[in-house]
């Protein structure tokens, strides 16, 4: 205004006159004034998250439980009260840099203790020890400063002076005033200690109008001077007395005056002991009980400031829960819930930050200042002690090596500067609607349908309103008014866009309404259907990583007996295949159109060969009943005897068993190997080789079609074989022998197989082994790709897609609620059923919802109530 001169009034054409630019330095500096107090106190704050020890803490609990609920503003009490306490920190902090006291002699190994005494104290010997000290200080010294420019520094000492007078006509100990005769200095010494009467001001409740708080000061003042009239003649007459007890006195025996002497140094201390102690319990104790019954309230609302922050903080809670654990630094909440595990401190820490949140929620509705007064002065301490004596043992590092603990103790500030400030502006008379629904517009509209579709939360708020407002009403009524209100603000919220974008009468909507609308629905509806299979098809081909296998082991049992062949492949012979041998892999299927059909799906670094030795890795020690029972087994025709193959792969923890049926040319053939006696076992079985007319050498034997040479290792199933690599569809045929060896101590036995058709030529006996590993999606899309895809399609599309049909269809049934061309009637009902509930018109309450379920039940009503002006 000071920029228009016809809007100036006439005080003030004197600024007016002064140069514009030094009126712009003095507003630039009002703001300054106004902002350094929140200066001092982030310092004093950014102080203790750095420093976090028991000296500095001190000042934080001071700011937030008197500095912040003075009224108007701290006083020069508590300015000074921080600045010694920081000079006197200092000191202290310089005094113990000296090496020569014992703790500082291993800085090094004691520095990160978070129990070390000097470290919980804030002595320890560091470099930097004084720096924010300094600065705090320096921030102290500049409030100070800009205090005494406006002269507040001495009107605060005024009122502290005067305030200070009738502090001591409260505490009216037998003597009532300072300078009266029969002060606390005169007290009579031969009175016992019950004698002293402590005399409290009548706490009156709040009063609102000057007037009245004047005129009972005054009837106040008047009965403290008729009772100090009394206490004076009861003095004179108490020294009218004393004379005549002098000789009684002087007859007295030396032990009889040393006791006399002492009980009156007793009564003594004792009115020194209760003088020094009611001097400091009656000013907190009056300065809360003012702050709770204020003669003038301010009402404010930061109800919704204190839920954003308690919401940052359970958000920080929610992703940083590591940093409040032990042994959790690299721990990660989305794997933890992923395998069903919740941890302690996680779960303590949410139950915590969530009904701290409830509770201030109830008080906000109750409007209780008291309870409000309790909460912070328990939380204060709670949260304080807990930060930085409880935490730094549970992950037994110090506070200030913690950045997440640090961040949300900051935020915990924040919030409680909002509720300090609640506190003492006092808490609003009428809690009307949402905040959200205070304005009608597009970013409140999407604001609420957003606060709406939280889960539980619209259910849980509108319960705790309802336990914790006074009112006529049923749960069930609460609701249907509090659903009518939200769905008559969304109307109303449309009819005043149309307003604002008016659309002229027969004239057709324009493309940019048509295609920007209804085009990205369009797009958004094909990418809901078909997002499962782009969603699998680019997940492993573009994002994939290649998940080599770790292990490969093979397991080969005959029959169900003990397993004759062990062995696995681990490191150097698991190996991937060179550009050279993938090439004349892939030459090797050329016409096979199956196969290469297969093998599109893989790059080169998803096939690894595994290279197994064919002597097993143990010995065969089945005992003699059971080989004798399966060389009958074997030379039972007429039964079946199998061979099962298995196969584990490490890298998806799959395992596949295969069971192959012998024939019996090769159970004929095992029988004489695993035959204790060649002779015997070869006369028993040589019908059978005469059949099979094969000419071996005792010992080898050949087992046709039992090896899978290629192996598919999927990430979400069990591995198996590919068939569409296998020549005419059949597997490798190997050669068992058995091997005994004797020794000291005593026959040894062990099986040696050899694959036939190996693509590695080697002399040695040996299996090789192909392995085709999928790519697997990377971890933080892990929780998606484990659907599949048609999990993906249940759990996603069909989901979105009813409520997607929710919103096309239905709509008929709905259009008397929905096209109401004016909502204002409506709305207005709506918040006066709000207001006489806050009020107190409980009666008027249930008229109103009467008539507002009328006018619902009525459609020749609505169309009345809702026409246009």
């Amino acid at each position: 205004r000071m920029f228009h001169d016809d809007e100036l009034e006439e005080s003030e054409k004197f600024y007016v006159g002064q140069p514009r630019v030094l009126l712009l330095i003095y507003a630039l500096y009002n703001t300054l004034v106004a902002r350094s107090e929140m200066v001092c106190y982030f310092v004093i704050i950014l102080n203790h998250m750095i420093s976090a020890s028991m000296i500095t803490l001190v000042l934080p609990i001071l700011i937030f439980l008197w500095a912040m609920l003075s009224v108007p503003r701290p006083s020069k009490r508590f300015w000074m009260t921080a600045i010694v306490y920081t000079e006197v920190a200092i000191v202290i902090k310089y005094f113990f840099q000296f090496g020569f006291f014992p703790w500082n002699k291993h800085v090094d190994y004691t520095k990160d203790k978070p129990y070390h005494p000097p470290n919980i104290i804030g002595i320890e010997k560091k470099e930097g020890y004084v720096h924010y000290d300094l600065v705090q200080l320096l921030a102290l010294f500049f409030h100070r400063s800009i205090l005494k420019c406006h002269g507040l520094w001495d009107e605060d000492e005024k009122g502290d002076s005067s305030s200070k007078e009738d502090t001591d006509d409260e505490l009216s100990l037998p003597g009532g005033r300072r300078d009266s005769s029969a002060s606390l200095k005169s007290v009579n010494l031969a009175a016992s200690v019950e004698s002293i009467h402590v005399h409290f001001p009548e706490q009156q409740t709040a009063i609102r109008r000057k007037s009245s708080s004047s005129i009972s000061h005054l009837s106040h003042r008047s009965s403290f001077s008729s009772h100090r009239s009394k206490r004076g003649s009861t003095s004179t007459r108490n020294s009218s007395q004393k004379g005549s007890s002098v000789l009684s006195i002087k007859q007295k025996s030396r032990r009889e005056l040393l006791m006399e002497k002492f009980r009156e140094q007793m009564i003594k201390a004792k009115a020194f002991t209760i003088k020094k102690t009611l001097q400091v319990y009656v000013p907190i104790r009056q300065f809360f009980y003012n702050l709770i019954h204020p003669d003038y309230s301010a009402v404010t609302d930061v109800y919704v400031l204190m839920f954003l922050a308690d919401t940052v903080d359970f958000i920080i809670i929610v992703f940083g829960f590591w940093a409040f654990g032990k042994h959790s630094a690299a721990a990660d909440i989305t794997s933890s819930l992923s395998e069903d595990q919740v941890p302690e401190a996680f779960l303590v820490m949410v139950l915590i930050q969530f009904g701290t949140m409830v509770v201030d929620r109830a008080l906000y509705l109750k409007k209780t200042v008291m309870g409000k007064v309790i909460f912070q002065v328990i939380l204060v301490f709670g949260i304080h002690f807990w930060m930085f004596f409880i935490l730094p043992g549970v992950t037994e590092r110090k506070f200030s090596q913690n950045t997440v603990a640090q961040l949300w103790y900051f935020v915990k500030c924040v919030y409680f500067g909002l509720s300090a400030y609640q506190i003492r502006c006092g808490y609003p008379t009428r809690v009307l609607g949402n905040f959200l629904t205070k304005s009608y517009n597009y970013v409140n509209l999407f604001l609420f349908q957003g606060f709406r579709l939280v889960p539980f939360l619209t259910e849980l708020r509108a319960v705790m309103d309802w336990v914790w407002t006074d009112t006529t009403l049923s749960l069930s009524s609460w609701i249907c008014v509090e659903d009518i209100y939200a769905h008559i603000f969304i109307l109303k919220c449309w009819r005043e866009s149309e307003k604002r974008y008016p659309q002229p009468r027969g004239q057709k909507k324009k493309k940019v309404v048509k295609y920007g609308m209804g085009g990205m629905i369009i797009v958004l509806l094909i990418c809901i259907v078909w997002f499962p299979l782009l969603f699998m098809s680019l997940i492993k081909s573009v994002a994939g990583i290649t998940n080599k296998p770790l292990d490969v082991s093979i397991t080969i049992t005959l029959g169900g007996y003990q397993p004759i062949f062990t062995m696995s492949a681990q490191q150097n012979q698991l190996k991937s295949l060179d550009p050279n041998e993938f090439n004349e892999f892939l030459r090797s299927y050329r016409g096979n159109t199956a196969a290469l059909q297969f093998l599109e799906g893989y790059a080169r670094e998803d096939i690894t060969r595994a290279d197994l030795e064919g002597n097993s890795n143990s010995l065969w020690t089945i005992s003699p009943p059971s080989r004798k029972k399966m060389i009958q087994g074997l030379l039972d025709f007429d039964a079946d005897f199998t061979v099962v193959l298995s196969w584990t792969i490490q890298s998806c923890l799959t395992q596949l068993l295969h069971g192959h049926g012998l024939r019996h040319c090769a159970k004929a053939d095992l029988a004489p190997v695993m035959s204790c006696s060649w002779s015997e076992a070869w006369g028993q079985g040589r019908e059978v080789l005469s059949v099979c007319q094969t000419h071996l050498s005792p010992g080898l034997r050949t087992l046709e079609e039992v090896y899978p040479y290629y192996i598919k290792a999927p990430s979400d199933s069990l591995a198996k074989p590919i068939k569409q690599l296998l020549r005419d569809c059949k597997w490798e045929n190997i050669t068992v022998s058995l091997v005994k060896n004797g020794s000291e101590e005593g026959a040894r036995e062990w099986w040696v197989l050899n694959q036939l058709g190996k693509r590695h030529k080697t002399s040695q006996e040996s299996l090789e082994l192909f392995i085709f590993s999928d790519k697997v999606s990377p971890p933080s899309l892990g929780f998606l790709a484990g659907y599949g895809i048609m999990g993906l399609y249940a759990s996603v599309v069909l989901v979105i897609g009813k409520f997607v049909r929710e919103f096309f269809s239905g709509i008929s049934h709905s259009i008397m609620f929905e096209e109401l061309p004016n909502v204002d009637r409506i709305l207005k009902l709506c918040t006066d059923i709000f207001l006489v509930r806050e009020t107190g018109e409980l009666e008027l309450e249930e008229d109103l919802y009467a008539k507002l379920i009328f006018l619902y039940r009525s459609p020749e009503t609505m169309i009345k109530w809702t026409r246009e002006k």
